[in-house]
């Protein structure tokens, strides 16, 4: 889960610039934490809370946190359909947007096996973004996160990924997708793109500056890819730290907690 925060808050500043290079400092005074970190953290919250109760105890419990978060802090970069959901009417609206990938990055930790992995991914998911492809994209990367703490190597996980999610992820390659890509908020727009950043990174820290990189929506594709490059590579205690200063003690309650209950 701190890979996603992390990279959400590295990315933030960079959102709406079409910025297309790895050179740059890695946490500044500009960034901040964003819907992105809240609504992983409130994932994180009902799974720690509710994860071992039935599906409409965790689904209630999952819109509750969110909108509980939301409140406290009510300008992080909502999107205005899922401000709408938040704030006015909590019906699933049929969202294949990329909030759904860049939120489910606790799914992965808390589970233990893939079939968990599934279901807890559709309870958190179809709450909003009960579209196909918005539960596709949160589901495929819940299950890279979970392959990836599990051990397996990154030709597995690609693999997997593409046989039973996205194909095309074969042939992305970081540098031609830099080339002409653009901000896309879709899952199927990004979700792909954000993983081949994790399967030509190095480390954590080259993955979240692939996924800056390309130029789109820079602090989702960071956290989606971060959220993979954390369960695969680890997570360095520097970075760590950084990305902590940047949440307040109510958000280092939560996620303190989860780290509790996450499963390897």
């Amino acid at each position: 889960m701190w890979g996603a925060v992390a990279g959400d808050i590295i990315g933030s500043r960079f959102e709406f610039l079409s910025y297309k290079s790895k050179q740059f400092e890695l946490f500044t005074p500009r960034d901040s934490v964003t819907d992105d970190s809240l609504m992983t953290i409130a994932v994180a919250k009902a799974l720690t809370e509710h994860g071992g109760e039935d599906d409409i105890a965790l689904s209630t419990a999952v819109v509750a946190d969110m909108k509980e978060i939301a409140l406290k802090y009510p300008d992080s970069g909502w999107g205005n359909r899922f401000r709408h959901w938040l704030f006015e009417d909590s019906a699933p609206y049929r969202s294949f947007g990329n909030g759904a990938a860049m939120r489910v990055s606790p799914v992965g930790w808390y589970a233990a096996t893939l079939d968990e992995v599934y279901r807890l991914s559709f309870i958190v998911t179809s709450v909003s973004h009960n579209h196909p492809e918005g539960r596709k994209g949160a589901e495929c990367v819940a299950a890279a996160i979970f392959l990836a703490k599990r051990g397996y190597d990154k030709r597995d996980i690609l693999n997997f990924v593409a046989e039973e999610y996205y194909p095309r992820v074969r042939d992305m390659r970081v540098d031609e997708i830099r080339k002409t890509y653009c901000f896309d908020e879709t899952c199927q727009g990004s979700v792909p793109q954000a993983l081949a950043c994790f399967f030509e990174g190095r480390d954590f820290e080259d993955t979240v500056r692939n996924a800056v990189s390309l130029g789109g929506d820079a602090d989702t594709l960071a956290a989606i890819a971060g959220s993979v490059a954390e369960a695969y590579f680890g997570i360095s205690d520097n970075i760590k730290t950084a990305a902590r200063k940047y949440l307040g003690a109510d958000l280092l309650k939560i996620t303190d907690a989860f780290e509790k209950v996450k499963k390897p």
